[in-house]
């Protein structure tokens, strides 16, 4: 997708890759920072190390093209490229040496690249990556599709694949690629060798730059330390746990495992001996060596950024600790000043006398009145009396409950309240009516529509009684700890308004 004229514009003039692009010197800056750094995969480099090597660079082209070419000392070229202005070397003083160390900026392989293609190709390969669009589109339907059945179809399609390639190879039948075929897949090979050995100092940039963002929010805090702290820890987990740190660990656990490096040393041994194969990079017959040493580059760069931020959060409680010390001594000093110049000020605390409470301040001891009882003469009952009344106590058989809303539920999914009390009437009222309500059998749900309202009566003594209240389903569950998601209305249970009870299952 083409960029706005905005952000175009923006990016000429901010962005490093193109200031070096239009730089007078761009042709020295690449190739000399491509054969250094990409070219031998190197890591940072001393200063020394990388003045002398440009010395002799410049010591070179001014023999060839003319003194005066390039005029000034090497220094002072590494100094304009790792300025703020420059951006395309990153100075910086390892821990535990005073000698500073240049990085490559990962604008400089944007610029690389972009350059590399510059030059027409004799051959430009389109199978090799059609082949790969496939692969990948395949990858992440299938990886994505969760039904068993589309799973196992595209397995047997896959398998019945390989099989009829295992007849074809039996009776001897051996599809070789063409020498152009070859060539296609190598270029795409290399071409995405190189852009991944490209892609990890980009990713070591962007580690140090989510480092760098929270070191700024760590300075510029206002807040306690533990909220301080638990900011700082989700923050080192989200680098880590960002789709970038998931991906990079992905990446390098693939390539740590032995029996993946292994089968690469086979391959790129295999691939050198390839007759139809001319002009090979040698690069590529150790990539995999320069990918695991980038990977290592890029792990130890997050290493050393967890160490600095814990240095630099022992730092700033141990500045707080000094901070309240000096608070303390200042205290100390100005109370001896005080003393010293002004005896009569002194210092006061309250209550420091016991407090005494005399005797006669308590109230007196102020006896309970006492109250007659007056008790009439006892007499004796007599033996005619009703004791069933002891004994008819009220009692829900919730066994009798359950069992006519199982007999509701027998070919259905789902029944309301008002349609079992329909067949069944309320024989004991109220307590009847709560006994349905808290069923908690297990495979019954008891679902309330807070939206809509039922009436229910049943016959009392003194008459009919009728209660007003939500909407009342019973629902069967589908499976254990799963309740099936029905609503009265069968709308399921994202409906608003519905809530379930019970339904242990």
């Amino acid at each position: 997708m083409t960029l706005p004229y905005d952000e175009l514009a923006h990016l000429r003039a901010q962005h490093p890759a193109w200031r070096l692009l239009r730089a007078d010197n761009a042709a020295l800056v690449l190739s000399f920072l491509g054969r250094v750094f990409v070219d031998g995969n190197a890591g940072a480099l001393s200063s020394d190390e990388l003045r002398v090597r440009l010395d002799e660079e410049l010591y070179a082209l001014n023999q060839r093209l003319g003194q005066g070419t390039f005029p000034r000392p090497a220094a002072a070229y590494l100094d304009d490229w790792s300025s703020a202005e420059r951006g395309w070397l990153r100075k910086f003083y390892p821990p535990g040496s005073d000698e500073p160390h240049y990085d490559l900026a990962p604008a400089v392989e944007k610029a690389l690249s972009w350059v590399r293609d510059l030059p027409p190709r004799e051959f430009i390969g389109t199978e090799s990556r059609l082949n790969t669009v496939f692969e990948l589109l395949r990858q992440m339907v299938f990886g994505a599709d969760d039904d068993p059945a589309s799973r196992l179809a595209e397995l047997h399609r896959r398998r019945s694949a390989i099989d009829e390639e295992i007849a074809a190879v039996e009776r001897g039948d051996i599809a070789v690629l063409d020498p152009v075929a070859q060539r296609d897949r190598y270029q795409q090979f290399a071409r995405t060798a190189r852009e991944l050995l490209a892609d990890f100092r980009e990713v070591e940039d962007n580690f140090r730059r989510l480092d760098r963002s929270l070191r700024e929010r760590i300075a510029a805090w206002t807040g306690s330390k533990g909220a301080l702290l638990d900011d700082v820890l989700a923050n080192r987990r989200s680098i880590a746990e960002s789709d970038q740190g998931r991906s990079f660990q992905a990446f390098y656990d693939y390539l740590l495992s032995h029996s993946r490096q292994t089968e690469l040393t086979d391959l790129l041994g295999r691939l050198q001996g390839i007759d139809g194969l001319q002009d090979q990079d040698p690069r590529m017959a150790r990539i995999h060596f320069d990918w695991i040493d980038a990977s290592e580059r890029t792990q130890a760069t997050v290493r050393l950024l967890s160490e600095q931020l814990r240095r630099f959060l022992d730092d700033q409680v141990w500045l707080e600790n000094r901070r309240i010390f000096e608070l303390l001594r200042s205290i100390e000093s100005r109370a001896v000043e005080l003393r010293q110049t002004d005896p009569e000020v002194s210092m006061g605390i309250e209550d420091l006398a016991v407090t005494v409470s005399l005797p006669m301040e308590r109230p007196l001891y102020r006896p309970e009145r006492t109250v007659p009882l007056a008790s009439e003469q006892v007499e004796e009952g007599g033996d005619d009396v009703d004791a069933s009344v002891m004994l008819d106590q009220l009692h829900v058989d919730r066994e009798l409950l359950a069992g006519r809303v199982g007999k509701a539920l027998a070919r259905r999914d789902q029944v309301g309240l008002a349609e079992v009390v329909g067949a069944a009437p309320l024989e004991q009222g109220l307590a009847e009516l709560v006994g349905y309500l808290s069923l908690d059998e297990p495979g019954l749900a008891v679902v309330f529509d807070e939206e809509r309202r039922d009436q229910v009566a049943w016959t009392a003594e003194d008459g009919t009684r009728v209660a007003d209240l939500p909407a009342v389903t019973f629902a069967r569950t589908r499976g254990v700890g799963s309740p099936s998601p029905v609503t009265p209305d069968g709308s399921g249970s994202e409906a608003g308004g519905t809530r379930q009870v019970g339904g242990r299952s």
